[in-house]
């Protein structure tokens, strides 16, 4: 179901390059669809960024409140990362073009990080 579940998303919006599933406690990426095949290197840094924006136990992230959504904008693309809110350690890590339908893919992107986690 893990996999059917990032392959949906990513058939259902062809501005999503890439999608990884990933455990920010062992800042480690689990799964993974992209476009190209993307260097472990790359998909470590997308994990290791989410990591970075939303905290760890061990270095927790800025505020009162912990976040859920981080949003990153190059002038090349979108990086948009999910936390779950019922386990706070699973996160979708995506790397979006701009044409993206924001709105409709984060809350399309966050039903999937909620299923992806149920199974896990």
């Amino acid at each position: 179901m893990t996999k059917a579940a990032l392959d949906q998303l990513k058939d259902q919006y062809p501005g999503c390059e890439t999608l990884a599933f990933a455990d920010l406690s062992t800042q480690m990426v689990l799964l993974s669809n992209a476009d190209s095949s993307l260097p472990r290197e790359a998909l470590d840094a997308l994990c290791a960024e989410a990591a970075l924006v939303f905290g760890t136990k061990s270095a927790p992230a800025v505020g009162d409140t912990p976040a859920t959504t981080a949003l990153i904008a190059t002038p090349a693309l979108l990086r948009i990362y999910l936390r779950d809110i019922e386990e706070p350690s699973d996160a979708l890590c995506c790397i979006c073009r701009h044409d993206i339908p924001l709105d409709a893919f984060v809350n399309d992107a966050r039903a999937c990080l909620e299923r992806i986690s149920q199974d896990g």
